[in-house]
């Protein structure tokens, strides 16, 4: 019966938005929650985006979609240990740093994820490495290939770029090394051996930014109008995120910046604006020949910020021309320079909610709820750890057909592996429960839900034993501040208990049932605040279990989980 009234709640949420869409349009974002640093690519009727990960394992989510807005998670460039493990480290890497700002490209036959991981060795005397390489994969899906590590290859962000003529380019970016210059600055490229995966020939610095100035990066290299085109991001993370265009005859440069930079950005915008951040872009070119941007933006939707982060957006673009100069075709008679630029949003110039659908016979279904019974033989693909999980964290069992999630010594802490699982936060208001088999043996033994973004910014709602009592409590890990409990009691049921915390109108509102959802009982309330992204990664709604330090055996497990928007 409940399974039942879940799927009401589904249907009815469906044909609420069905509704709104009704009207030819779609709703931005196109893909809810953390999905920063979109990258497109299409391949005949079908287009793949892919996103950062940071630390978070299985790394790099690849969706799927044949109509730009309805969107499915069909796999990770990253979802084996030996993948992240040598080189690229998934293992104790530092929260924030991880797989950063990927490209996904279609050549012959084979698909591309082009990537770079930040790791900070533990020995802060040693600088940050940033790896830079490649996977393949005939099928999006996957499998993936082992990382191709490009050698000698320096700085963030890196493209790759198959040109007419059969060269291949990487296309990278590294800091100026210019006091006056404020971070990453230069984009570089270089032919790229792909039979040895190593560089070749010289490397040519290309472009320094539309201004000269902050944070240039997240390069893409595109061939039209029988030019190149250099997209990148500037201007950092925040406000004043941008997206900056740049054309060329030869790919080595020179290259002219186009006049009307930015081509997306909401600096000009007030802080109440709906979506604010917004760049680190990539165009994808339709069968019809007409152009889309994928972009990241944060919705302004708690204290000017969101908890579900960096989210990704979708906008048209046309071509128009320019007369950007004259140039003298022979002695004495000038005529203009006339080039293609895209013109993003041409109707307003920015990222709109409410956007006419690419495709009008393809209307967009925004379910973003998630329901998990654990029935299924492999995990749920929406499920992520922090950083590469420890071996035996969990167990699905077909026979009960529940998650078996082991409790573990480790608790949150930087660089740690605990036994944490989550997916990823897609609205601001929610319900999200969880149906817990657990009876705690000893001492600290404790498990539950958890909101968290980061190993030192978390909420945990649990059930622990402590001085031979079985509690419910309720912890609060703000960023920046001490770990504290906001309440706690004794508590009695039978076998299974079920937590449930409701976003409701900027608060958090913790019940339980030990009834089977017959009733719930209020146990605590708080600010919807306290996990939320300062602009980076998003929020995950997750299960916990820990030991506290102890050796044990003892094992939480969960009937289901789900997470309701309303």
């Amino acid at each position: 019966m409940k399974f039942k009234n879940f799927i009401f709640n589904i249907l009815f949420f469906t044909i609420f938005v069905n509704s709104l869409t009704a009207q030819d349009t779609f709703i931005n974002p196109i893909l809810n929650g953390g999905y920063p640093d979109p990258s497109i690519v299409r391949v005949d009727d079908d287009f793949y985006i892919v996103n950062s990960s940071f630390e978070y394992f299985p790394a790099l989510p690849i969706h799927h979609s044949k109509d730009l807005v309805n969107w499915s998670l069909i796999g990770y460039g990253i979802n084996r240990p030996e993948q992240a493990s040598s080189k690229v480290n998934l293992v104790d890497v530092q929260q924030q740093g991880g797989i950063h700002a990927p490209s996904i490209r279609f050549h012959d036959g084979l698909f591309y994820i082009i990537v770079t991981n930040v790791y900070t060795p533990k020995d802060l005397s040693r600088p940050t490495e940033m790896v830079n390489f490649i996977l393949t994969a005939k099928d999006p899906k996957g499998p993936w290939s082992d990382p191709h590590i490009i050698e000698g290859a320096p700085g963030i962000d890196p493209d790759i770029f198959f040109d007419e003529n059969g060269k291949v380019w990487f296309v990278g970016t590294h800091d100026t090394g210019k006091p006056n210059q404020n971070g990453i600055g230069e984009i570089w490229i270089q032919e790229l051996d792909l039979a040895n995966w190593k560089l070749k020939g010289e490397r040519f610095s290309i472009w320094t930014g539309a201004c000269g100035g902050c944070c240039v990066e997240g390069p893409h290299i595109y061939k039209e109008n029988n030019r190149y085109y250099l997209m990148v991001a500037e201007g950092g993370t925040s406000y004043n995120h941008a997206v900056m265009i740049a054309s060329s005859e030869n790919i080595r440069g020179p290259y002219e910046s186009n006049p009307k930079n930015p081509i997306l950005t909401s600096r000009h915008l007030s802080n109440n604006n709906w979506v604010h951040s917004t760049g680190h872009a990539d165009l994808v070119k339709l069968k019809d020949n007409r152009w889309y941007m994928v972009s990241l933006g944060i919705r302004n939707e708690i204290d000017a910020t969101s908890n579900m982060g960096r989210e990704t957006h979708l906008m048209p673009v046309v071509w128009e021309e320019a007369w950007d100069n004259w140039v003298e075709v022979e002695e004495g008679r000038w005529e203009p320079d006339i080039i293609k630029w895209p013109v993003v949003a041409p109707q307003t110039g920015k990222i709109e909610r409410f956007t006419t659908l690419p495709f009008k016979q393809t209307p967009q279904i925004n379910d973003n709820s998630f329901f998990d019974d654990f029935s299924s033989v492999d995990l749920n693909l929406q499920w992520n750890f922090r950083r590469v999980p420890r071996n035996n964290t969990y167990y699905l069992n077909q026979k009960t057909k529940k998650l078996k999630l082991n409790l573990s010594p480790e608790v949150f802490k930087k660089r740690g592996q605990y036994s944490l699982m989550g997916f990823r936060q897609k609205e601001t208001e929610f319900e999200y429960s969880a149906n817990m088999y657990f009876k705690p043996k000893r001492n600290y033994s404790e498990s539950g839900l958890s909101i968290f973004s980061q190993d030192d910014n978390y909420i945990n709602f649990t059930v622990i034993k402590k001085n031979n009592k079985t509690i419910l409590r309720l912890n609060v890990k703000p960023r920046g501040q001490e770990l504290t409990i906001i309440n706690s009691i004794p508590i009695k049921y039978d076998e299974n208990i079920i937590l449930k915390i409701i976003s409701k109108e900027n608060k958090y509102i913790y019940q339980y049932s030990t009834d089977n959802a017959k009733s719930f009982q209020y146990f605590s309330e708080t600010k919807a605040n306290l996990v939320l992204c300062k602009g980076y990664i998003g929020t995950n709604l997750g299960l916990y279990a820990t030991s506290n330090g102890n050796k044990t055996n003892e094992y939480a497990e969960f009937d289901w989980v789900k997470s309701l928007i309303k």
